[in-house]
């Protein structure tokens, strides 16, 4: 079923571009002119070795880091042009990162409706209903008046990823969300993100999980050394990858039990035998 759990919109609507972005910390280069466009309704999954620059991609577009040269567009307004309005473009863009940053004092239902309330100034009775709706979409309307520490750390994730939506986000920006969780609790977070997918949610993905990407993105982008070497369908860069890089990276996944599929640059392909 890959590519299959988006939505892409008919009319092929642009709701990120970036442009050339590049991004330094010192004298080391993270980006090194990224670009890329996603459609609404699109899930892209970032893939690449630990350094690539999937995360600061990431936080550039969230404008948690201001880029160095390139331009980003949210629709049809640059987000990164001189005098932007920088709180009200994220009240457009939903991130969560694989720390979980809920609030420790607050019950989860505060948790997911304190935003609402104070950035939209909606008034407490709708963002609590909101919000309840919103747990219990995802399995959590048990845990409204829990506090954080109460929690699994799937459940956790869950919930900041609930407390994002929350927002109401064009875009949605999921940073190695299963990175920090114990195994058996990563499926139940990669079940609440295929069903944003199925439900049209414009998504990127940095993630680690290749299975995952192969199966519910639309496109896979690899990153090498701050560029996106080469993007396409999950099912051509997993089983027929063009770059000689993105062979060797994936082969190594699959040596560490990663993706059960073999890359073949000449269009075969093989299942890995358990």
């Amino acid at each position: 079923m890959s590519g299959d759990l988006g939505m892409r919109g008919a009319d092929g609507e642009v709701v990120l571009r970036l442009d050339g972005i590049r991004k330094a910390f010192g004298k080391l280069e993270v980006l090194r002119g990224i670009d890329l466009v996603v459609h609404r309704h699109e899930v892209v999954c970032l893939i690449g070795a630990s350094g690539s620059g999937k995360s600061t991609l990431l936080r550039c577009v969230n404008l948690i880091e201001p880029v160095d040269a390139g331009r980003i567009f949210i629709e049809d307004a640059e987000i990164t042009a001189a005098g932007v309005d920088v709180d009200r473009i994220r009240r457009r863009i939903g991130i969560v990162y694989q720390a979980f940053n809920l609030f420790p004092h607050m019950s989860v239902l505060d948790n997911v409706s304190l935003a609402p309330r104070k950035v939209l100034r909606t008034p407490r009775a709708k963002a609590e209903t909101d919000a309840l709706a919103l747990l219990d979409r995802f399995g959590l309307a048990e845990k409204a008046t829990e506090y954080p520490d109460r929690l699994s750390g799937g459940q956790q994730q869950r919930v900041a990823i609930v407390r994002a939506l929350a927002m109401e986000p064009d875009l949605l920006l999921l940073d190695e969300v299963t990175s920090a969780l114990d195994p058996e609790l990563v499926a139940e977070v990669l079940g609440v993100i295929r069903e944003l997918a199925r439900g049209g949610m414009t998504m990127v993905i940095a993630t680690h999980e290749m299975g995952f990407a192969r199966d519910s993105a639309n496109r896979v982008c690899f990153l090498d050394e701050g560029r996106i070497l080469e993007e396409g369908p999950p099912d051509r860069i997993f089983r027929h990858p063009a770059e000689e890089r993105t062979r060797r990276f994936l082969q190594r996944v699959i040596e560490a039990g990663r993706l059960d599929v073999t890359p073949e640059p000449d269009g075969a392909s093989e299942a890995v035998a358990d």
